[in-house]
């Protein structure tokens, strides 16, 4: 009888982690409790390492042929002066590929097409997950399961019921983000700009349009209504170098996505009893080095290797070498995610002058040098 595995979410984490289930012969059941499959978020940036964990999932060919891979990067201040440029060819050398960028929803589309012998259920609420592998529906029924893998985002159900004392916590940081246009999309480099306080990226997509997120503090207080909001940005950006303020001008306010940003306190373990968490219902992480989706897709690579073909080794010492794999990695990324985002967010003219002039003076071997240790991951040896 094949092994059973109950994947609570369907989001990139959960789908992905089904596709890694299915490749190795588990009988997989996702819920989401929405009523369809969706992303919200705009844009995803896919880092080398993502890519891999994609060809190990069968599907990198055709999310490659769906993006765009950069031609650019870097920081800038709000002016657009460069404070330092990614060599993105050089980078590309380094690690077999470049960074690609496309909307949330076609990886979701992809990975959801590649779902070919899996039960997915929407509008389905998970109440409950218990370490035995026993989850407890919204209906009230309840299934068995040999395992149970929680990715159900930051304020996941699975990760309460078998680790209440779980903090999450707010980055006191609220982003944008937005896909749109400008008159001259020849003219738009790709990269991130700091403010002081503030910070905004844009990047490319394959269809002329482009990718762009701005982030303030929380405390500016955005209006939560839709028509507000975007005049609201659309002031705070005036000032701001090209594309940033052309893409709010020709933006419908639909069309532009406010979240808080959230983190998760490091969790001791990523598995207790029959349950494993990826993605951010395991380690929910700032935006700041683009991991967030990309992590999780190496989780759902990482536990499909651990777990492995249904029998054999008892599920609980395969999920314990899952935690030994991931732990260490996701809580390394975590923090430099999190220290990332702090000086982005630097506030004051003195602090911000000086964290300029520090990144203007590193040399482009030692930027490049810094990504090894968040992009060089491969996908275990099965």
């Amino acid at each position: 009888m094949l092994g059973s595995a109950v994947v609570v979410g369907g989001g990139i984490g959960g789908l992905s982690t089904a596709v890694a289930l299915q490749r190795r012969s588990w009988q997989v059941t996702v819920f989401e409790r929405r009523p369809a499959l969706s992303e919200s978020g705009a844009g995803i940036t896919l880092w080398p390492n993502a890519l891999r964990a994609l060809d190990a999932l069968g599907i990198g060919t055709r999310i490659r042929g769906l993006g765009l891979a950069q031609s650019s990067g870097g920081m800038r201040d709000s002016d657009g002066r460069w404070l330092v440029r990614t060599d993105t060819a050089a980078l590309a050398k380094r690690f077999g590929d470049g960074i690609i960028v496309l909307q949330r929803s076609e990886l979701l589309t992809a990975l959801r097409q590649a779902c070919t012998d899996i039960d997915v259920r929407v509008s389905t609420e998970v109440r409950g997950v218990d370490a035995n592998g026993t989850v407890t529906l919204g209906s009230g029924d309840r299934m068995q399961s040999d395992v149970v893998v929680g990715a159900d985002g930051v304020w996941s159900v699975a990760r309460q019921a078998v680790w209440p004392d779980a903090a999450v916590r707010s980055t006191g940081m609220l982003a944008a983000r937005l896909v749109g246009r400008v008159g001259d999309p020849a003219s738009v480099e790709g990269g991130e700009s700091w403010g002081a306080g503030d910070y905004a990226g844009v990047a490319p997509l394959p269809d002329g349009r482009f990718y762009a997120y701005l982030v303030v503090p929380v405390t500016a207080e955005v209006p939560t209504e839709a028509d507000a909001a975007l005049c609201w940005w659309q002031r705070r950006f005036s000032r701001w170098h090209a594309p940033f303020p052309e893409l709010l001008a020709n933006l419908e306010p639909s069309q532009l996505l406010c979240n808080e940003i959230f983190e998760l306190k490091q969790l001791p373990t990523l598995a207790h009893g029959r349950v494993a968490l990826v993605g951010d219902a395991a380690h929910a992480m700032t935006p700041n080095l683009g991991q967030g989706a990309c992590q999780a897709l190496e989780d759902a690579v990482e536990l499909g290797s651990a777990l492995g073909v249904p029998g054999g080794v008892d599920v609980m010492h395969k999920l314990a070498v899952y935690n030994k794999r991931r732990l260490a990695r996701v809580h390394k990324i975590a923090r430099r995610s999190h220290s990332a985002g702090l000086a982005a967010s630097l506030r004051g003219r003195v602090p911000t002058s000086i964290r300029n002039t520090v990144v203007r003076a590193l040399p482009a071997a030692a930027t490049m040098r810094a990504f090894d240790t968040v992009v060089d991951w491969h996908p275990p040896l099965d």
